[in-house]
């Protein structure tokens, strides 16, 4: 398991102002937050890899952990998308254009997009699950030529709950003429949906994954992640090549507060992505 540094410890604890550029309404109660940090130098340096976090925070209010879900190619602008439940995030859900939040971060264990290179990468998001896999999505899609096949799953309860819907519509012709594979489903459909009917697991027999070469990146509700492994793990996928993206009341970030300890990892740094043989006797544990 990683350590963290006392420098690490230091950085992570330092709050830096940044400025609401714009607010995108991108699902039901759900807004991506486009900041900028408002000191030059420290906007210019900052870094993030796909996958990692920060945590938001609004003065007064309280801070809470939020995947960066822009292009980490882009770092001078950074997308975060929170969806209004709890008492901080239906706080930013008044945020506007000029609004100031705190940024402390980036934390943790990125997605291990080099150990695809090579093979096949499956991505597969359900509800929110494709904000902490979009930055990986646009890594993934400025490489293809780095992958095989490049198979992006999503999945939502219904149309209105399906995450950046504009992007997606525009992904599915864009993506196809590269040579990219992308399949949307909601559970329940109206007249007015395109494309899939079920689970997001429905689509795996149409991506005809290749087990000898697939590595996957997974995210969702903790019980879709559970039958998606299981039903990898059924075509023959090793569970080493299988990485989901875990979500924990973190507060610190640096591994001292122990909120977001799952057995005996910090999510906060060990993680949010695990692989499944690291985790998976883990999720199953009550009230762990």
């Amino acid at each position: 398991m990683p350590t963290v540094s006392e420098a690490e410890i230091a950085g992570g604890v330092r709050r830096k102002v940044a400025t609401i550029r714009r607010v995108a309404h991108d699902a039901y109660e759900t807004f991506t937050y486009w900041a900028v940090l408002d000191d030059a130098v420290t906007r210019r340096a900052y870094r993030f890899e796909p996958g990692q976090i920060n945590m938001l925070g609004l003065f007064g209010v309280g801070e809470i952990p939020v995947s960066v879900s822009s292009d980490p190619a882009r770092p001078l602008i950074l997308g975060h998308t929170i969806r209004a439940c709890g008492r901080v995030t239906n706080a930013f859900k008044r945020l506007k254009r000029g609004d100031q939040i705190t940024i402390r971060g980036p934390f943790g264990r990125p997605w291990p997009l080099a150990e695809a290179r090579g093979g096949d990468l499956l991505i597969v998001a359900g509800g929110l699950g494709m904000a902490p896999l979009r930055s990986a999505v646009y890594t993934a899609i400025r490489h293809r030529g780095s992958f095989r096949r490049l198979i992006i799953l999503a999945g939502a309860r219904a149309p209105e709950h399906v995450l950046y819907p504009y992007e997606m519509d525009m992904w599915a012709n864009w993506l196809r003429a590269r040579g990219i594979e992308l399949m949307l489903t909601v559970d329940i459909a109206d007249d007015s949906w395109p494309y899939d009917e079920g689970v997001v697991t429905t689509l795996f027999p149409k991506a005809r994954i290749d087990p000898r070469v697939t590595t996957v990146f997974a995210c969702g509700p903790e019980i879709m992640m559970w039958f998606a492994v299981r039903d990898l793990l059924a075509l023959g996928v090793p569970d080493r090549r299988i990485w989901l993206s875990m979500e924990r009341n973190m507060q610190c970030g640096v591994k001292l507060c122990g909120h977001c300890q799952l057995g005996p990892y910090f999510v906060c740094a060990d993680g949010p992505v695990f692989r499944w043989d690291e985790i998976g006797d883990l999720l199953g544990v009550e009230e762990l």
